[in-house]
């Protein structure tokens, strides 16, 4: 394998016609690039898109309540029912494997509508009344002071936590947050925290405003009573939250008197299920990238292969006097499937090397220009670039093999006879 001289006749064989060795190995170079650069913009797709979903703990549904579309036990259609704090427990209870059941309520809607004063300044957030387990199921970074703990609901504290978008608002640069109070809807909340948390724009400023407080001390200070405007439900790791989402389901029906066929009485949102689709969607582009890939390759190892049979040809006079001579068949084939994979792992390394200096080429754009929109960090894996180089030797054996075969097929006493 190590023979000096075989490699100096290698070389020799490639080097003898420079320009029809560069564009053979052209194919194979342009091939294993669009693989790379294909699967390396997918992963960035994958990346942008997946960066909506921030940190939240995708194992998780949203559950809220709607009109009933049925008459059930002697009520109306059209019915209109709450949720309540004792519902919690009883999703704990009937239903195993559930990690968190955060109740929740919430001021504002879309964007924010409600009012929110501190001294001359005002401002509208979202206000959420809150569990202290909403912070592993939305997850955020306290950046000073603390977060909701039991002591605050068991003690119904107007105490809040506020996100950096609201601090920039409501107060100076260099003033001083934790100890102070703000008014949300007149009633005063003593600061005791501030937060930060990823966005879909990375540091955008929408997922900073926004407001916590104590689920209990919400419900008192804005009459709410026991009401549950909607729930944060994650199941344990090893379980499915999309699998027991019928069951969490029917446990509210029956608990609320609604129709066991109302499909419209209980809204809900599966998070897993909608990251388990784009988990699908990422996969089959994923197997798109390398099936046209490959494809691109493979015109490339075709090339290689017409090439050493042409080759082959001009060699015929040698082949047959190294054939009389004794040579034996098997290092014929060893020789041209050599010249075959040397070719195509030269050729494919200058297209993995290509591809990733685009891939780096790319990445400092985004760095300068900022982020873009659904599109970030594109980059291919060690993995990928070993399954490369699998793709090579493989190509390389395949394109070396049928001129092979036609080497050894040579008879001595024919070859000599060729002009």
């Amino acid at each position: 394998m190590f023979n000096r001289d075989r490699w100096k006749e290698i070389l020799e064989v490639l080097t003898s016609n420079w320009f029809r060795t560069v564009l053979t190995a052209f194919g194979v170079f342009w091939g294993i690039s669009i693989l790379i650069i294909l699967l390396s913009a997918g992963k960035g797709l994958e990346n942008g898109i997946k960066q909506d979903f921030g940190d939240i703990a995708t194992n998780t549904m949203f559950m809220w309540t709607r009109s009933t579309t049925k008459a059930y036990q002697g009520l109306p259609m059209g019915r209109r029912f709450n949720f309540k704090t004792e519902d919690v427990q009883s999703i704990r209870d009937k239903v195993p494997n559930l990690r968190y059941v955060s109740p929740r309520n919430q001021l504002g809607g879309f964007r924010g509508g409600n009012n929110v004063v501190r001294g001359l300044n005002a401002g509208a957030y979202n206000v959420y009344g809150d569990y202290p387990e909403i912070i592993n199921q939305d997850p955020m970074t306290v950046t000073s002071g603390r977060f909701i703990n039991y002591n605050d609901i068991n003690e119904k504290r107007k105490v809040a936590i506020i996100g950096n978008g609201v601090k920039n608002d409501l107060y100076d640069k260099d003033e001083e947050v934790l100890g102070t109070y703000i008014k949300i809807q007149g009633v005063n909340f003593l600061v005791v925290g501030t937060y930060k948390k990823k966005s879909n724009n990375g540091d955008g400023e929408e997922g900073q405003k926004e407001i916590y407080v104590p689920f209990s001390a919400f419900s008192q200070a804005f009459n709410r009573g026991n009401n549950v405007g909607w729930m944060a439900i994650t199941a344990h790791d090893g379980s499915s939250i999309s699998a027991l989402k019928e069951s969490i389901i029917n446990v509210m029906k029956t608990k609320h008197k609604i129709h066991p066929e109302d499909q419209r009485a209980v809204g809900y949102f599966d998070l897993y299920e909608q990251y388990n689709r784009v988990e699908s969607l990422f996969g089959a582009l994923k197997a798109v990238a390398y099936l046209v890939g490959i494809m691109v390759l493979l015109s490339g190892i075709i090339g290689v292969s017409n090439i050493m049979l042409i080759v082959i040809k001009e060699r015929t006079k040698e082949i047959g006097i190294r054939r009389a001579l004794g040579e034996d068949p098997w290092s014929i084939k060893k020789q041209i499937l050599m010249e075959s994979i040397f070719l195509t792992i030269i050729s494919g390394m200058a297209g993995i090397i290509f591809g990733a200096l685009f891939i780096y080429a790319v990445n400092a754009l985004l760095d300068s220009v900022g982020p873009v929109d659904m599109f970030m960090n594109p980059s291919v894996s060690l993995g990928v670039v070993v399954i490369a180089l699998i793709i090579l030797i493989v190509s390389g054996l395949l394109a070396g093999f049928i001129p092979a075969q036609s080497a050894i097929k040579v008879r001595p006493i024919d070859a000599l006879r060729t002009d």
